[in-house]
């Protein structure tokens, strides 16, 4: 009997031993299949060894089983191949900061029953997330920003129990947030989460009453820059634990909960850009909170509530265009980390009192656009004071410094040399603050919700160098040093730096290095979170510059039974092999080739040969990121001209003394090459006086960039609004309209492909010294080929305000959209007003105004003041029918622009203008069904405000 029971359990040992070779082997192949699917994976995985024993970067193992997959910022091409779900004894997947991973995520990812960190962060997958993704129970960090997600968000992740940190933002999410309804979950029962990040995506609907509940933890709640609107639900005041909460840029209306003020924790507030109503909210009792952002909102007229006096841990202040009126007590200005106050644009009156001990912090105070008669300067301040258009500053002879704009502070920093000199590296090679040339680690940060406004106070941007550093050598990673620089406000008002990390002991980092420093950043391990930085998110470039060769040793064989038994059958089958690892190499050569052709479409450019991969450019000239550099005198803050969602705008000068304006893609917004390329190509056969003309481009060192002439006196909505100084009188408006109609004729007639332009406004037209109007900025810009000559099906892209409505609703782009685009400029041309004001759509407001039974259409109140006087409008009715006609809704009715430039050279020879005498300063003329809501209804004024904002070649 007792023999029978150990030959059972013999028995079972065999099985279990069996089971886990079964289970082993899976993992091994799952690898090989990741493998194959992925071009850019580490050499050390074609070593032949066993992963979990021959050292494979990037994995790592526990008896036997993979556990972790870590491979962010390494290179890799490829889709995430349904394989991943036979990890069945993963922990950490971590890919981040691979902009060559594309593809839907698979279904399988559901099957990582002990997955605990998810983090995609900056990649390139799309389609819907996968609602098995509520099956990973075991689930903490959920990092899926930053890619191109579409589709709702899955109300499965509601199952998640144990989720800490949920990071969806920066995608392209659409629908409603889900809510628990007793049978299907929601994002309301995750009562353990610390983080809520949804911004940056097109979510819609109403904030559900029910997503918030007093058992809640929540720190962070990010739902800026979407489509939400009806009223912030009044749950949210029972979610004590907030620290941060942002929904601005939405569409939310409503008064604001009367119960906001129990959020006592709370230390940074954004509710800007919104429709809210009634009046100003009490914030009583919130002494922690230290950024308030209440701007753009259509509260009731509210006298300064008394709770000014008592936030003293203010450092921002913003309620521009909030309906304030009052006197403002000076306690406001004495508190000790007040930095930046912005009423401006409200009915603040009466006498202007700051403190005598004004905090030591304040920068800028702007008070520009109120009803001051009155300021009482205790002492000589050095506070930015800016009190223009108030009656105080409308008194004749006034000169004091705080009636006219400041000029541009320069934000520069950048960590100091560690007392050291720096040294003359080469091309490719950057100078650390200790002095070694070496290859960084480079990649942008972006900080949600810091608890300053300032952007040039060095000390706090050192104690953050401090923080880093302190926690690379903890965390004993390869860092010798790091720097940060170029300390920004970007669109979303997040706080932007650039980190640069170099390695220790070595001019470059080893993959093993890489993927310690980006998984640290990607996977939250750093956490600036009781400092004045908060909530972060990290996205880096890729990594070009590995020092190892990751060579694996393959394992041999001992055996002299193994060695003949092998060779037999290997002298059997020797052929065999050898024929199909050929033609598997061949497959693998043409996969790979068509990898880098479409990655970096200019790696054999040899200027001097006709290679096929040679962009076909007329006339643009190919730039050295060194000469640039040194164009710009190395990026200065002081040769930065402008900003956009592209990136950043500097005037430079060649050694002929031509004028440049160049536009530096950021990280994160960089095009792939090929595209980059073909947009190059695209701009280069672009030759007109009413368009900007292309010089050339940089594509360096990792560096996209766009070289233009350079507009000496910027863009249209610069004049429109008085900050150029420019006085645009009637003629010279009719002048610019017509240049800017004869670009766009161009481009719609006689360019080679025809283009349509996508987002026309007065921020892409620049007005040269002559005043000559010069079409701009084609970053969305759609050739029209043969095939789709009457329209082209695209993804909604524009500018809100701007944008065709047919278009955004059926998403089929045609000439006519320009047209719309147009129209809405030729209204702004006449009213100097936003296309969006308050709220107020500038075409809906003409056209109930309008009495074509009036003097000028009864168009008087609307009319921009410095336009001229009455008399002087000859011509006017003219200009407002063609408009009007320009946003007809449908796309049909409207005029091409050759019919535009027809009628507008009729008008101003009407009024007594040749149309032929425009001057000209450049050279070269070419030729004499899916569910959206109408984007300009009532209820729905900022849908699109979240979305895509272009970038623009001169600044806003």
């Amino acid at each position: 009997m007792s023999a029978r029971v150990g030959h059972i359990l013999v028995l079972i040992m065999f099985i279990q031993i069996s089971i886990t070779s079964s289970q082993k082997n899976s993992d091994l192949v799952a690898l090989q299949a990741l493998k194959h699917a992925w071009q850019g994976t580490p050499l050390s995985w074609n070593d032949g060894s066993d992963p979990c024993t021959g050292g494979w970067v990037g994995i790592t193992c526990t008896n036997s089983r993979v556990t972790s997959i870590i491979l962010s910022s390494t290179g890799l091409i490829g889709p995430l191949p349904g394989d991943i779900g036979e990890f069945t004894e993963l922990v950490v997947l971590d890919l981040s900061y691979n902009t060559g991973l594309t593809g839907s995520l698979t279904e399988a990812i559901g099957n990582l029953a002990k997955l605990t960190n998810l983090i995609l962060v900056g990649c390139k997958f799309n389609g819907p997330i996968p609602s098995s993704i509520g099956n990973l129970e075991r689930l903490r960090y959920l990092s899926l920003n930053s890619n191109g997600f579409t589709g709702s968000i899955p109300a499965s992740i509601g199952m998640l129990k144990n989720l800490y940190w949920l990071d969806l933002s920066d995608n392209q999410l659409t629908g409603t947030i889900p809510v628990s309804d007793g049978i299907t979950p929601g994002l309301d029962m995750l009562t353990r989460t610390k983080h809520f990040h949804l911004g940056d995506n097109q979510l819609s609907g109403e904030i559900p009453l029910g997503l918030f509940n007093s058992n809640m933890t929540l720190f962070h709640l990010l739902f800026d820059h979407n489509r939400l609107t009806g009223e912030i639900p009044s749950t949210l005041g029972l979610v004590q634990s907030l620290e941060v909460v942002r929904l601005d840029s939405n569409s939310l209306s409503g008064d604001v909960p009367s119960n906001i003020n129990n959020l006592t924790n709370v230390t940074e507030m954004y509710l800007s850009n919104n429709l809210l109503t009634g009046l100003i909210p009490n914030l009583t009792g919130m002494n922690r909170l230290n950024y308030l952002d209440l701007s753009n909102n259509s509260f009731s007229e509210s006298d300064i509530p008394s709770w000014f006096s008592t936030l003293e841990a203010l450092t921002t202040l913003k309620m521009h265009y909030t309906n304030l009126a009052g006197e403002l007590p000076a306690t406001l200005f004495s508190f000790p980390q007040l930095q930046n106050v912005d009423l401006s644009n409200n009915r603040i009156n009466g006498s202007l009192d700051i403190s005598p001990n004004p905090s030591r912090q304040l920068e800028l105070v702007d008070l520009r656009t109120n009803r001051i008669s009155d300021f009482r300067q205790r002492r000589q301040y050095t506070i930015g004071l800016i009190l223009v258009d108030n009656p105080i500053c409308m008194e004749s002879g006034v000169t004091n410094a705080f009636c006219s704009l400041p000029t541009k502070t320069s934000a520069a920093y950048s960590t100091p040399w560690n007392n050291c000199t720096p040294p003359s590296c080469g091309s490719d090679l950057v100078a650390s603050p200790n002095c070694q040339c070496a290859h960084p680690f480079v990649g942008l940060f972006s900080f949600k919700a810091p608890s300053f406004s300032t952007v040039t106070n060095a000390t706090i941007y050192d104690s953050l160098h401090n923080l880093l550093m302190s926690f690379f050598k903890n965390a004993s990673l390869p860092v010798d040093s790091l720097s940060l620089s170029n300390p920004s406000r970007n669109l979303e008002d997040y706080l932007v730096l650039r980190l640069q990390v170099f390695p220790s002991g070595q001019p470059n980092f080893n993959r093993t290095g890489i993927i310690g420093v980006a998984f640290a950043l990607s996977n939250q391990s750093f956490k600036p979170a009781k400092t004045d930085f908060n909530t972060y998110t990290f996205n880096a470039e890729n990594y070009n510059f590995f020092s190892d060769l990751e060579t694996g040793v393959a394992k041999s064989n001992t055996s002299s039974t193994g060695i003949i038994i092998g060779s037999a059958i290997g002298g059997c089958v020797l052929v065999v092999l050898l024929v199909l690892a050929g033609m598997y190499a061949l497959r693998q050569k043409g996969r790979a080739e068509k990898a880098v052709q479409h990655n970096q479409p200019f790696a054999q450019w040899d200027s001097t040969s006709a290679s096929g991969s040679v962009p076909q450019l007329k006339g643009a000239k190919s730039f050295t990121f060194e000469e640039l550099r040194k164009y710009t005198n190395n990026f200065s803050e002081s040769s930065q001209i402008g900003a956009g969602g592209y990136g950043n705008v500097y005037k430079g000068s060649l050694p002929n003394g031509q004028l440049i304006a160049i536009k530096r893609a950021r990280q994160g917004s960089t095009q792939g090459g090929l595209e980059f390329k073909t947009e190059l190509e695209l701009l280069s056969r672009v030759h007109h006086k009413n368009v900007v003309g292309l010089i050339g481009f940089c594509f360096d060192q990792g560096e996209q960039m766009l070289v233009y002439e350079f507009i000496v006196n910027g863009t249209l909505k610069d004049s429109l609004s008085g900050r150029s100084g420019i006085r645009l009188d009637w003629m010279r408006r009719l002048k610019i309209a017509l240049g800017a109609a004869r670009g766009l004729q161009y481009l719609h007639d006689l360019a080679d492909p025809p283009i349509i332009h996508r987002d026309i406004k007065t921020n892409n037209i620049l007005l040269d010294q002559r005043l000559v109007a010069k079409v701009a900025d084609f970053g969305l810009s759609k050739p029209i080929s043969d095939a789709n000559r009457t329209h082209v099906t695209t993804q909604v892209k524009g500018t809100m305000g701007y944008m065709d409505p047919e278009y955004y609703m059926t998403q089929q782009l045609t000439e006519k959209s320009d047209v719309y685009s147009f129209g809405v400029v030729m209204l702004e041309l006449i009213t100097a007003r936003n296309p969006i004001e308050k709220g107020r759509y500038i075409v809906r407001e003409v056209k109930q105004m309008m009495d074509k039974n009036k003097e000028l259409y009864n168009l008087h109140e609307i009319l921009d003041p410095t336009i001229g006087l009455s008399n002087q409008l000859k011509g006017l009715e003219k200009f407002v029918d063609l408009s009007l006609r320009c946003v007809d809704e449908k796309g049909t009715q409207r005029p091409g622009m050759g019919e535009i430039v027809k009628e507008l050279e009729s008008i101003m020879t009407f009024v007594g203008l040749n149309p032929g005498s425009e001057p000209s300063s450049s050279a070269g003329y070419e030729g004499a069904g899916q569910d959206f809501s109408h984007p300009y209804s009532n209820d729905s004024l900022f849908a699109y405000s979240g979305g895509f904002l272009p970038p623009n070649l001169h600044p806003k």
